[in-house]
Parts: structure tokens; C-alpha cells; sequence
């Protein structure tokens, strides 16, 4: 059977509804899906959000969480919104990725991004930088650390199918990278001891549950040096302990095929990693290419899946 993936065009005051057409019409999405495209555009000036333009993204949301949950629909994409035109239609989310946890009865899931040679998770999210380190548990190091396994897992099996020939062992083991959250990983504890106190236990707890011979967790690296040792193939991932930490080096490193996808869910759901780019919307300007990465990746994962 053709995977059916759902895309949803966000904000159609944004460059959304534009770069899901030019992305159909690419000629660089698989062929294998079929595509179904959520979403009605009400009236709207490009580059003018409106109450209206929220109410019909979160719509669109709503239409593709309950299509995917019944079935009707393999694997999602969503299209960039407006969050603060979103808050004043009554959205009570941080984000798309806490909508779809939530709408699925959801609780271990987390947001990753990959593009180019490089894949990110994080252990806190949305939230005050002020908040991350009394929000940074061992707990959720694990947790956070074994959904990223199994994304990384699922893509080394998958390109392995599509492709080709077996590897031996060792090039398929998941090497994943822990970011330190201090600057030089804590120094020893002279620079902060979240190092020493919360994250490396949690590298230890991670270790101790898989087999070395598939995966290794390593660190807490100094995360000034940690995702250029990934992009240059050292690591696979890098699970990172806040949001910025993460998507800076991301968006620096793939920002035209960077994706966000939301682990844990009981569908892939994925989204370009980009925002609605009003001030450019409508020009013929804004470029399709994360678009194209978030559609092929939603293939790629619900044919694995």
C-alpha cells in the first residue's frame, strides 16, 4: 500500500500554502506516497495573520491528528503557524509538538530535529532558559536519551533496506553524543555540577541498559566542540539539554533541509524547520527545500514504521 501522508499548510499568511505546492511540485518527494493537503485559506493578505488564519491552521491541526489516529493517515506534516495569533484563538499549546503529544494521550515523547549531517533531541523544550536546570532530571536524560535511540535506530534500518548492501557491525552501531549544559561541560564542577550531579548518571543509566555492541552513549561533552565532532561523523545524534543548545548549531549547520519531527508518537509527524515568514510571504521568494526534507523524511519513517 502508498503511505497517505497528511500536510497541513499552517498560517496561509505565511509562506506555508507556497511552499507545500512548490514542494508537490518539485518532482523531489517520493512518488510511492499519495499526498492529501489539509487546511482551507480564508481570505488573507500574505504577510497579514488574522484571528481568521490561526483558527483555520488550528483546524487544520485538529483535522490531521484525528485522520492519523484513525488510520486514514500514515504520517503527518504541518505546515509553519503563528503561535501569538494562535494563543488569541485559544491554542493552549507551546507548540505543535506538545498539540500532538496531547491529542494522542501522549506522555513520552520529545522534539528532535535532523538536517544535513547532523540530528538533535532535547531534554527540555519550551521553556524560560532560567527554568532549564531545575527542570533537568536523570530521569528525563533517559528518557529523552532512549526515544532518540530508536529514531536513529529506525533510520539506520530503513536506509540499510532501501539500500543496499548489509554493513558490517560496527558501522551500525548508534553512537549518540550527551551535550554537557555548562560551558566546557561543567570544568570538573568548577563551572556548574549539573555535569557531575544529573548527567553523567544518566550517560551511566543509559549505558547499562543497551548492549554496547548497538549503542553507545557518551560525555557530557563540552557543547562547543561536540556538534562539530557530529557533523564531521564522529557521533549519529547529539541529545542536547535545552532548546537553543540544540537548534542553533541545527539551523546553522541544515537551516534550508532542517526538519522537527516529534518522537514518541504513534505516527511520524514532521514540519520544516521554519517559521512562518510573513515578511516574505507571497513574494515567490521563500524556498521549499525544508518543506521537501519534512515530506521525504515522513515517508521514509512510515515506510519503516
Amino acid at each position: 500500500m502508498r503511505p497517505r501522508i497528511g500536510i497541513t499548510l499552517g498560517d496561509c499568511a505565511g509562506i506555508g500554502p507556497e511552499v507545500v505546492d512548490a514542494a508537490l511540485k518539485s518532482g523531489r518527494v517520493p512518488e510511492s506516497a499519495e499526498y492529501v493537503v489539509i487546511g482551507r485559506q480564508p481570505n488573507c493578505q500574505p504577510g497579514a495573520p488574522s484571528i481568521e488564519t490561526a483558527r483555520a491552521a488550528a483546524a487544520a491541526l485538529e483535522e490531521a491528528v484525528t485522520r492519523a489516529r484513525r488510520g486514514e493517515l500514515n504520517a503527518v506534516v504541518t505546515g509553519p503557524i503563528h503561535k501569538a495569533r494562535m494563543y488569541e484563538a485559544g491554542f493552549k499549546f507551546p507548540g505543535q509538538t506538545e498539540f500532538f503529544a496531547e491529542r494522542c494521550g501522549v506522555k513520552n515523547f520529545a522534539m528532535c530535529l535532523t538536517g544535513g549531517k547532523l540530528t538533535v533531541a532535547l531534554v527540555t523544550c519550551h521553556i524560560p532558559l532560567a527554568k532549564v536546570p531545575s527542570a533537568l532530571k536523570q530521569t528525563e536524560i533517559v528518557r529523552v536519551g532512549m526515544l532518540l535511540l530508536e529514531f536513529v535506530r529506525r533510520r539506520k534500518n530503513s536506509t540499510e533496506e532501501i539500500g543496499q548492501v548489509s554493513k558490517p557491525l560496527k558501522s551500525r552501531d548508534v553512537r549518540i553524543a550527551v551535550a554537557g549544559l555548562n560551558p566546557h561541560a561543567g570544568e570538573s564542577g568548577e563551572i556548574g555540577r549539573e555535569e557531575i550531579e544529573i548527567i553523567a548518571p544518566a550517560i551511566s543509566e543509559l549505558s547499562a541498559i543497551q548492549n554496547p555492541q548497538s549503542a553507545i552513549f557518551s560525555g557530557p561533552h563540552s557543547p562547543d566542540t561536540v556538534f562539530h565532532r557530529a557533523i564531521d561523523g564522529e557521533f549519529d545524534a547529539v541529545l542536547c539539554m535545552y532548546h537553543d543548545q540544540g537548534l542553533i548549531p541545527l539551523k546553522l549547520h541544515g537551516f534550508h533541509d532542517g526538519v522537527n519531527t516529534t518522537l514518541g508518537l504513534p505516527f511520524p509527524r514532521t514540519s520544516p524547520d521554519h517559521g512562518t515568514a510573513f515578511e516574505i510571504a507571497g513574494k515567490g521568494i521563500a524556498k521549499p527545500d525544508s518543506m521537501i526534507a519534512a515530506i521525504n523524511l515522513a515517508v521514509e519513517l512510515a515506510a519503516a514504521k
